[in-house]
C-alpha cells in the first residue's frame, strides 16, 4: 500500500513556482518528476482461505479444474508482486502423496498423471491440500501466506449416451429438449458440436435441444459431442457422443422416372410380353412401409364385351405386360400407373406415372388386288404393242409404307411373253399391256393370272385367294369402216317446207351391223337426218337460201357396236326455183278413233282424187308429218303407195282426246299440209272406243243414297232401343212383388 503522505507530496510538487514576496512570478512554473521506488512491504494473500470443488472421477490429467486466486499491494509487474503458488501439503496422502499438481504462475490446480491412474479407490473422499502464495518470484525470500483447498471426489455422471430417436417434421415448441448430460464436477461449461452441422444446442444446465423441425430426406443422422470445459475451454474429459436418429414420417409421395420415349410393341406380340417396368422412386425411409410401394392400372380399361384386358400389371414390381385382349398396328396408348406406398394402405400417398406405349406394324397383311376377276377385254387383232389392255389396283392393310411395296408378275396364261406389267416401285396400280402382236388363228382369247407379292418379308400366313386377279383378252378380228358414196347431191325448190324428205343416205356395200347416220357442219340448220334409216329431211323452211346456190354438209356413218368405226361423205344439196304453186285437192279424212295403249289400228290417208294438172300426170305424192317435235314424237307416218299413207301411234301411251295431226304431202314441187283429225280414247277388249257416260235422269246421285242408308239405320236403332227398356221395366216390376203375390206355376 501506498502511503498517504507519498501521495500528498506527489501532489504538491507536480509544479514548481518562483515568486517573490509581492507574488511576482521569477521563474517557472516548471514540472518536476518524483520517481518513487517501491520497496516489498506488502504481503500477498490470497481471495479465500479456504477453497471448497468438487472433483470428479474421470478428470483428465493436467486440465485445471480450480484457478488459485491471490493478490500482491507492490508495483504491479515488480518482483514485489511476482506471485508463485505451492502445494505444501496434501492430506491423505494415500494413495498417493502427490495426486495434484499446480501450476506455479497460474495457480491452476489440476490433477497429476500419478493422481488419475491412482485415483479411484475410493471412488468418493476427500482430499484437503494446504496451499501457498509468495511474492518475488522464484527468489527464495519474499512475503508469503496460505490457504486450504478441500477437493470432494465425486462420482463420475459423464456416461456415454443412447441414442436418441426424434421424429421428423415434429410439431412441438422449439427449443425442444432430447437429451441432459451432466458433469459431476464444479465450474464446468458445455459444448456442444453436430457432424454435420444441425439445428441443436445444450444449455447450462446440460440439456441437449433441438431447435427446430429435421427432415429425414434432408439428413437421416446426426452425431453430436458434448464436452464438458473449464473457464478456458478445456475439456475436462473426453467428449460425449449422442448420435441422433431422425425418424421417418411419410412426408413423400412416389415419384414416377421420367421417360424421353415411347416404349414400341410390335402388333401380334403375344400375351406375356414385357412392355415395361414402372420404377417409383419414394424418398422415405428404405425398408419402411413409407417407401413400400405398390403400383395400380388405372387405364386403358378393359372394353365393353372384350375377353380380357390389353395390358397386366405386377402390383409389387410394376412390371407391365400384354394382356389378352388383341392390339392394333398405329395405336397409340397412354397407361397411366398409380403408384401408393405404406404397402397401397387407405392413407397412403400416391402418384401417377404414365408411360406412352405405341403399338408398331409388322408385315402381316398380304396384298390383294380390289378385283379379282377382271371383265373381259376386248382387242383387235391389229393392237399396236405397247396397248394398255387393264390396269389393276392392289391394296395392303398394312400401315409402314416399307410393308406396303408391292411386286407384281404373269403367273400363268402367257408363255409366249405376249403381254407385260408395267408400274411404279411404289405404287399399287400396275398396268397391263401388250408387247407382241396378236394373232387371231394362233389364240382367238388370252387367260392370264397375275399375283401381287409383298416385297418385304411376309410375318404369318401367307398371301390369300386375293392375290391374284384374272384377266381375259378377246382377240377380234379387224372390221373395216363402213363405206358411203364420195358424195350425195340432191335438188330441191327454196321453197320445200320443213320436214320434206330430200333423199336416203345407202351404204355402198353391205354392212355387217346397223348403222348410226349424224350429219356434221350444218351451220345454217336446215337439214336433219334420221340416226336409223338415212333419211334426211328438211328441218326448218329454206330461208335465206337463193336459187342457184349450194349448200354442202358432211354426213357421217358409224357401226352402232363399234362407234369408233366410222366414215363420211359428202351432201350437196343444190337450190332451185321455186316451181308454179298447185294446189291439190286431197281427200277429206274421216274422223277415226285409236286406242291408247296402242293396239294395231291406224288410220289410211289417202291422195287427191283427181290430179288438176294433166300435163303433171299421177305422179306419185310423199306424205310427212308437220315439223313439230311433239307431233313426230307421238305420231308415225308410213307411206303405203305413191297415193296412200298410214298414221299410228309412235308411242305406247298418247293423252285420250281429240288431236289434230298435220300432215304434209307433196307432190312433184307443189306441198300442202291437211289436217288429220283423230280421237284417241280407251277401248275394250273389242277395241270399242269407251265413253264417259253421264247421270241418267231418276236415278238417285250418290249422296242421297249414302242419307237413305243412314236414316234406316238410326231408325232401326231407335226401335231396338224402346224394346230393350220396356224388357227392363217389366223384369223390375216382377222383382219389386212379395214371393206369394207370384201366382205358381200348376202342374200337369
Amino acid at each position: 500500500m501506498v502511503p498517504a503522505w507519498l501521495l500528498l507530496l506527489c501532489l504538491s510538487i507536480a509544479q514548481v513556482t518562483l515568486e517573490t514576496e509581492d507574488g511576482r512570478v521569477l521563474w517557472g512554473p516548471q514540472p518536476v518528476l518524483v520517481d518513487v521506488k517501491d520497496e516489498n512491504d506488502q504481503v500477498p494473500h490470497f481471495s479465500q482461505l479456504v477453497y471448497k470443488f468438487q472433483l470428479s472421477l474421470g478428470t483428465k490429467p493436467g486440465i485445471p479444474f480450480l484457478f488459485l486466486e491471490a493478490s500482491d499491494g507492490d508495483e504491479p509487474g515488480t518482483a514485489n508482486s511476482d506471485l508463485r503458488f505451492y502445494i505444501l501439503n496434501q492430506a491423505p496422502a494415500q494413495p498417493s502423496p502427490h495426486m495434484f499438481q499446480l501450476e506455479p504462475q497460474l495457480g491452476a490446480l489440476a490433477l497429476s498423471p500419478e493422481g488419475s491412474t491412482s485415483l479411484g479407490q475410493p471412488a468418493e473422499g476427500l482430499y484437503q491440500l494446504l496451499v501457498q502464495v509468495k511474492d518475488m518470484g522464484d527468489q527464495a525470500s519474499g512475503h508469503q501466506a496460505t490457504a486450504t483447498v478441500d477437493v470432494f471426489i465425486v462420482k463420475n455422471t459423464w456416461v456415454p449416451l443412447d441414442p436418441v430417436h426424434v421424429p421428423e417434421n415434429l410439431k412441438v415448441p422449439y427449443p425442444h429438449p432430447i437429451a441432459q448430460v451432466h458433469w459431476n464436477g464444479g465450474d464446468v461449461h458445455y459444448h456442444l458440436e453436430s457432424q454435420p452441422p444441425g439445428p441443436f444446442d445444450v444449455d447450462t444446465e446440460g440439456k441437449v435441444y433441438v431447435t427446430k423441425e429435421l427432415d429425414r430426406e434432408s439428413q437421416a443422422e446426426y452425431l453430436l459431442q458434448v464436452r464438458a470445459q473449464n473457464t478456458h475451454c478445456e475439456d475436462y474429459t473426453e467428449p460425449l457422443g449422442l448420435r441422433v436418429v431422425v425418424m421417418d414420417d411419410n412426408d413423400n409421395a412416389p415419384v414416377c422416372s421420367p421417360r424421353d420415349s415411347p416404349v414400341s410393341i410390335p402388333e401380334l406380340s403375344p400375351p406375356g410380353t414385357k412392355v415395361t417396368r414402372l420404377l417409383a422412386e419414394d424418398m422415405d425411409a428404405p425398408g419402411s412401409p413409407n417407401s413400400h410401394i405398390v403400383y395400380q392400372l388405372l387405364n386403358p380399361e378393359p372394353e365393353e364385351g372384350a375377353d380380357g384386358r390389353a395390358f397386366e400389371l405386377d402390383f409389387t414390381s410394376g412390371s407391365v405386360t400384354l394382356g389378352d385382349a388383341p392390339l392394333r398396328a398405329g395405336q397409340n396408348i397412354l397407361l397411366r400407373v398409380k403408384a401408393v406406398d405404406q404397402g397401397g394402405a387407405e392413407d397412403g400417398l400416391s402418384s401417377t406415372c404414365e408411360v406412352a406405349v405405341t403399338i408398331t406394324d409388322i408385315n402381316d397383311h398380304a396384298p390383294e388386288f380390289t378385283v379379282s376377276q377382271i371383265e373381259p377385254v376386248s382387242l383387235p387383232e391389229d393392237a399396236e404393242p405397247g396397248t394398255l389392255v387393264a390396269t389393276l389396283m392392289a391394296t395392303d392393310a398394312d400401315l409402314e409404307p416399307a410393308f406396303r411395296l408391292m411386286d407384281f408378275a404373269i403367273e400363268a396364261g402367257d408363255t409366249e411373253g405376249t403381254f407385260g406389267l408395267d408400274w411404279e416401285p411404289d405404287s399399287s396400280h400396275v398396268q397391263l399391256r401388250l408387247l407382241k402382236n396378236l394373232s387371231y388363228e394362233a389364240a382367238s382369247s388370252h387367260r392370264l393370272v397375275v399375283v401381287v407379292r409383298s416385297v418385304a418379308e411376309l410375318v404369318g400366313p401367307g398371301p390369300g385367294p386375293g392375290a391374284t386377279a384374272t384377266v381375259t383378252v378377246l382377240v377380234e378380228k379387224p372390221v373395216p369402216p363402213p363405206r358411203l358414196d364420195q358424195s350425195y347431191k340432191a335438188s330441191v325448190p327454196v321453197s320445200t317446207p320443213a320436214g320434206s324428205l330430200l333423199l336416203t343416205i345407202q351404204p355402198s356395200e353391205p354392212v355387217s351391223s346397223p348403222l348410226r347416220f349424224s350429219l356434221l357442219n350444218d351451220s345454217e340448220g336446215w337439214l336433219c337426218i334420221k340416226e336409223v334409216s338415212g333419211e334426211v329431211h328438211t328441218a326448218r323452211p329454206l330461208q335465206g337460201a337463193q336459187p342457184g346456190d349450194m349448200y354442202t354438209v358432211l354426213v357421217e356413218a358409224q357401226y352402232e357396236d363399234r362407234p369408233t368405226l366410222s366414215t363420211s361423205a359428202t351432201l350437196v344439196i343444190h337450190f332451185l326455183k321455186s316451181p308454179f304453186a298447185w294446189a291439190p285437192t286431197l281427200n277429206p279424212v274421216p274422223t277415226r278413233h285409236l286406242c291408247t295403249p296402242r293396239q294395231d289400228h291406224g288410220v289410211v290417208i289417202s291422195g287427191p282424187r283427181e290430179d288438176p294438172d294433166p300435163a303433171g300426170g299421177h305422179g306419185p305424192y310423199s306424205f310427212a308429218l308437220g315439223p313439230n317435235p311433239t307431233v313426230q314424237r307421238d305420231w308415225h307416218l308410213q307411206a303405203l303407195n305413191g297415193s296412200h299413207a298410214y298414221l299410228t301411234l309412235a308411242l305406247h301411251w298418247v293423252e285420250p282426246r281429240e288431236h289434230a295431226v298435220p300432215v304434209v304431202v307433196s307432190h312433184n314441187a307443189g306441198t300442202r299440209q291437211l289436217l288429220v283429225r283423230v280421237i284417241v280414247c280407251r277401248c275394250n277388249v273389242e277395241g270399242q272406243c269407251m265413253r264417259k257416260v253421264g247421270r241418267m235422269k231418276g236415278m238417285p246421285s250418290k249422296l242421297s243414297a249414302v242419307g237413305i242408308l243412314v236414316g234406316t239405320l238410326m231408325a232401326i236403332g231407335i226401335f231396338l232401343i224402346l224394346i230393350f227398356t220396356h224388357l227392363t221395366l217389366a223384369r223390375k216390376k216382377d222383382l219389386d212383388q212379395p214371393v206369394d203375390s207370384v201366382p205358381l206355376k200348376a202342374a200337369v
